[in-house]
């Protein structure tokens, strides 16, 4: 097994590029680690209805705050996830919610941006926003001075990569 430091780890990037497969594949291998699983996700469930972008923001970050440095963690989604989608799909979100997605990234150690290159998208995966979120994702995260790792490759280059890093 191998041993890794602690590292709050969040993959990011637009739907359909492998984010829950990177992120099962990695707990996998390495139980020590939470799972934070997509903010969409714990929203369905508890209230059975699919949510806004704007909710799923406030719930990773809240979600993220709650882990300190040191933690073991592991979230599908980043806070700039949800303003690289609400600007994809609306325009420009400066602001209160930029600044609640930059209080999130405070709690993050390695953000893991997976590219949209890498997989297609089926037709019905609305490939228009899928693009536009990707070109504003790629902004927000070359204005974020945290460390990122793009990782490229089929699902075992990309958990070699990571655990490489770690």
């Amino acid at each position: 097994m191998v041993h890794s430091r602690a590292v709050r780890i969040v993959v990011s990037g637009t739907h359909c590029t492998g984010k829950s497969t990177l992120a099962e594949d990695f707990v996998a291998a390495h139980p020590e680690y939470v799972h934070e699983p997509e903010p969409y996700e714990w929203l369905v469930e508890w209230y059975g209805e699919a949510p806004d972008f704007e909710r799923q923001l406030e719930l990773s970050v809240e979600r993220l705050c709650g882990y300190g440095p040191g933690a073991k963690v592991l979230a599908e989604r980043s806070p700039l996830d949800f303003l690289a989608y609400m600007r994809a799909a609306s325009g420009d979100t400066g602001g209160p919610l930029f600044e609640l997605a930059m209080r999130g990234m405070e709690h993050v150690d390695l953000l893991v941006l997976l590219p949209i290159e890498e997989i297609d998208a089926p037709e019905d995966e609305d490939p228009e926003l899928r693009e536009a979120m990707h070109e504003q994702l790629i902004e927000l995260v070359a204005g974020w001075d945290g460390r990122m790792l793009e990782l490229h490759g089929d699902r075992r280059r990309r958990l070699a990569a990571l655990e490489q890093l770690i």
